[in-house]
């Protein structure tokens, strides 16, 4: 088994690295991208100093020093390929670059002053003010225009950075680093997706096992009407519909009307912020659950039902044993199954976050993080958050296999 989990591992490689490179290259592609943005910021502030036609400028004309140094700034002086490998953290990427003029020197960072002039095929680079400052780090290169066809030189230094070495870049909406934004919204969206999984395993084994007991009675019917139109109803819409009915005047205001917290939390006992707390999970994890429930419950009692009428349970009950015996513990074991191949599945789905129903809670979860940052192109948050549900999702499958191993005896992975 060990060897059949340790090949599942090899092979999540090379299936992260398919997934992130086609969302890589969808969205470095599609239209609107943070370049786009920073030339329509330029044309609306030509537009508003009266220099042009404003929203009807073109990038021509755009100054081309100004557009090459926003190309190098997101990297769209780069070939797809290369700025993928540089995301990822195998190449060099350019950093701390400055545009400069052959044969003139100038400040760049730390204070420090460089002259770069032409040597051969090559460059040099030296500080004019100190000849003997090592200036190693720094390297030379130029950017050809679109629109003149002219060269713009700048020196930079090189650094290898990226997801495999846990920087995810800085944030163009937060302007903070992206590993601290999913460092304070991770947890959030992992509370209530825990919580949504404990509570949709126990509601869904149970009720399996009764609608299963009492197949076609009253109960049964009322409770398959019940979880097909929940299982038809989006979490998000579910979660709008809780919120009219339970935390608004219209209704019963009784449960708050969103976010993790009361405005005085922390002004609390601990017994009333664990009150304060609880009261906010309510509702989001009525949302959360509810689709789960509606499909594990009749996998639940398709399984349970199936076991009853196998030959080893009219045995147990030939051989005298308590129905209550046979059933929660020879049957259930095996009705089980199928919701434990289920399990790691689930858990990817939960960690990764419910973008639209943390929006319409107002929880500043990983869900509503990356669901903002798609509407304003903040990329780097994107690609940070399609690395988080790669990941959890191919964890997730392994994860469901090794569970179905554990409650089926039957199961031996080669």
């Amino acid at each position: 088994m060990l060897t059949y989990f340790l090949r599942r591992l090899l092979l999540a490689i090379p299936t992260f690295i398919g997934c992130t490179l086609v969302v890589f290259v969808i969205v470095q592609l599609a239209p609107g991208g943070p370049l786009q943005q920073e030339i329509r910021a330029l044309k609306m502030a030509s537009a508003e100093g009266g220099v042009g036609g404003g929203m009807g400028l073109n990038d021509s004309d755009v100054p081309p020093e100004a557009l090459e140094e926003l190309k190098r700034t997101y990297g769209f002086n780069k070939p797809i390929i290369e700025r993928y490998l540089s995301w990822m953290g195998v190449w060099p990427r350019e950093t701390n670059d400055y545009t400069i003029t052959l044969g003139e020197s100038r400040k760049v960072g730390g204070g420090t002053r460089l002259l770069v002039t032409k040597s051969g095929a090559g460059y040099t680079i030296v500080n004019p003010e100190d000849p003997n400052d090592d200036v190693s780090m720094w390297e030379v290169n130029y950017s050809i225009s679109d629109v003149d066809k002219s060269r713009t030189y700048y020196v930079f230094q090189s650094k290898v950075e990226g997801i495999l070495t846990g920087d995810f870049g800085d944030s163009r909406q937060y302007h903070q680093p992206v590993i601290e934004l999913i460092k304070e919204r991770l947890p959030v969206s992992i509370q209530f997706g825990l919580i949504g999984f404990v509570i949709t395993y126990v509601i869904a084994l149970y009720l399996g096992v009764q609608k299963a007991l009492n197949h076609k009675s009253k109960f049964d019917i009322a409770s398959s009407f019940g979880i097909f139109a929940l299982n038809s109803l989006p979490g998000w819409a579910l979660g709008a519909l809780l919120l009219m009915l339970f935390a608004t005047d219209k209704f019963v205001d009784v449960l708050p009307l969103g976010g993790m917290q009361s405005p005085d939390y922390d002004l609390m006992q601990i017994g009333s912020k664990i009150l304060d707390r609880a009261l906010h999970f309510i509702l989001p994890t009525i949302a959360y659950a509810t689709a789960g429930i509606a499909s594990l419950s009749m996998l639940m009692k398709n399984a349970f039902l199936e076991n009853l009428s196998q030959d080893y349970i009219r045995t147990a009950y030939a051989k005298g044993l308590r129905e209550n015996r046979v059933i929660w513990y020879h049957t259930i074991r095996n009705s089980i199954i199928p919701l434990a191949a289920r399990a790691g599945t689930l858990i990817s789905i939960f960690l990764a976050g419910s973008f639209l129903i943390e929006y319409v809670f107002n929880i500043e979860g990983i869900g509503k993080l990356s669901f903002m940052s798609v509407l304003a192109r903040d990329y780097t948050v994107v690609y940070a958050f399609t690395v988080i549900s790669v990941v959890t999702l191919l964890l997730g499958n392994i994860i469901s296999d090794f569970i179905l191993a554990l409650v089926d005896p039957r199961i031996r992975f080669r």
